[in-house]
């Protein structure tokens, strides 16, 4: 893994930093631990390549084996729809943020308050600013975020790592979000 500094260097997170996914173990444990998470997918997610898949195509499996709700940000819908995934809520980023920081708030499938989320596929600058807003003002909410560059707005990032190591450690998480030991956070 590499370094555990904001990719957009000149921003700063204050004390409080994200923990750094040092290996998809980790990854899986806060997904499996969580009892109502939610999956934020970014627009970036239907062009971003990793190998043979797009980002998009990991998030979904992740969705689907772990049964997340989505909520689809920008034009994001049509590729998850092209993919035979119709379930997604569209909704503005900014607007899910509020929603996700509301403790009233049930959640896109109704059934209480999140969790959990899982962030991925936005702009860096945007995500940095909705995990600052969970960060601060959802202290019921864990943030974790499955993009290459590190967050340290979130509670769980990996760190800035290469797109092989990306690929790697998706392709871990996704395959057994499981029931194996569980792995300390």
């Amino acid at each position: 893994m590499s370094t555990a500094d904001p990719w957009q260097t000149a921003e700063v997170a204050g004390p409080k930093k994200a923990s750094v996914i040092t290996k998809p173990a980790i990854a899986q444990a806060v997904i499996r631990r969580a009892q109502h998470p939610v999956l934020l997918i970014g627009h970036n997610a239907a062009a971003i390549d990793i190998g043979e898949r797009k980002l998009i195509d990991y998030l979904l499996d992740l969705a689907r084996v772990r049964a997340i709700p989505v909520i689809a940000t920008g034009h994001v819908n049509r590729a998850l729809k092209e993919r035979g995934y119709t379930g997604a809520i569209i909704m503005p980023a900014v607007e899910a943020g509020h929603r996700i920081t509301d403790p009233c708030w049930n959640g896109p499938d109704g059934k209480g308050p999140c969790d959990l989320v899982i962030i991925a596929g936005l702009p860096y600058p945007m995500a940095w600013t909705l995990l600052s807003g969970f960060k601060h003002f959802a202290p019921h909410t864990k943030t974790i975020t499955l993009d290459n560059t590190y967050q340290p707005n979130a509670n769980w990032s990996f760190s800035n790592i290469s797109l092989k190591e990306w690929q790697e450690c998706l392709e871990a998480t996704v395959a057994d979000t499981g029931t194996e030991g569980s792995t300390d956070v």
